[in-house]
């Protein structure tokens, strides 16, 4: 059993017919993804790829028709806040932005919105969610992954593509990754997600991929030393960054000396987990 998804969910894009929703819509069919519906005000009737999937003017009129339980979104920005509580109140029971760039003030709104609600939110700004050889809901690439035992949760895009890569390349395979995104407000963060992975029979072992910036990982090494039993290893990005400036992603900002790559690795060391110097040397690592 994945966590988070699997290839029994009924996947539903918001956005479909903008290029990039397009684009990564046909990558996940490719992936054989069950997507069921699309969704762009005013194209309601309309099919795309090759006749597979219908357009539907909103989210709740295609759950009514197509059963969808899961969204995946690639909205413009100023809307993507919209989608999201489009989505939660068409009863998604997940919903993945991929969007970057939404203004901190909406997810704030998305944020307090969804505290009463049972959807769960990944991103925004996320590459989304991975299960190796059986259904990916994102843009994260199908073919540099394989099945396997290791859980990855990761907040940069690039380097969860980097480590999967890795993995493959030192025949080491992957249960679920999920890329939980680097804006400073968002869905599930790393403890939501280490709190599947040690339910999940399917993961034996953990790699965290952190940044510098925010508590994210702080709270991670919380979680890991009084719940986990699965061993974790991280990579934490950053390591180089000058005092005050902003690198990458817009979490990843360091007031005085908090949230800076030194203290998040002394923190994550002192309850155990082995972290790398390089994103590369964590495949032999697990």
């Amino acid at each position: 059993m994945s966590i988070l998804v699997n290839n029994k969910i009924r996947v539903l894009v918001q956005g479909i017919t903008g290029n990039e929703g397009l684009f990564h819509s046909q990558q996940m069919l490719y992936y054989h993804t069950n997507i069921v519906a699309g969704v762009s005000p005013g194209k309601g009737g309309d099919w795309v790829l090759d006749g597979k999937v219908p357009v539907f003017d909103t989210v709740k009129n295609a759950v009514e028709v197509t059963d969808a339980n899961a969204s995946v979104i690639f909205v413009p920005a100023k809307y993507a806040a919209d989608a999201i509580f489009e989505a939660v109140d068409a009863g998604m029971e997940l919903v993945v932005c991929i969007t970057e760039g939404v203004p901190v003030m909406d997810m704030m709104r998305v944020k307090e919105y969804m505290r009463t609600r049972k959807t769960r939110l990944i991103g925004p700004n996320c590459p989304g969610v991975l299960v190796p050889g059986e259904v990916k809901v994102g843009i994260i690439p199908g073919n540099i992954a394989v099945p396997g035992n290791i859980g990855v949760v990761s907040r940069s895009g690039t380097l969860t593509y980097e480590v999967l890569y890795a993995l493959k390349h030192a025949n080491k395979g992957v249960s679920t990754c999920v890329g939980i995104g680097g804006d400073p407000i968002k869905g599930m963060n790393f403890v939501d997600v280490l709190e599947k992975f040690e339910a999940d029979a399917r993961t034996d072992c953990v790699i965290l991929i952190g940044e510098i910036g925010g508590n994210d990982e702080e709270l991670a090494a919380e979680f890991i030393s009084r719940q986990m039993t699965k061993p974790v290893v991280a990579f934490i990005a950053g390591a180089s960054a000058p005092p005050g400036k902003r690198m990458g992603h817009a979490g990843a900002i360091i007031e005085g000396s908090s949230g800076t790559a030194a203290e998040k690795i002394a923190i994550l060391r002192s309850v155990g987990v082995k972290v790398a110097d390089y994103p590369e040397q964590l495949a032999g690592m697990v």
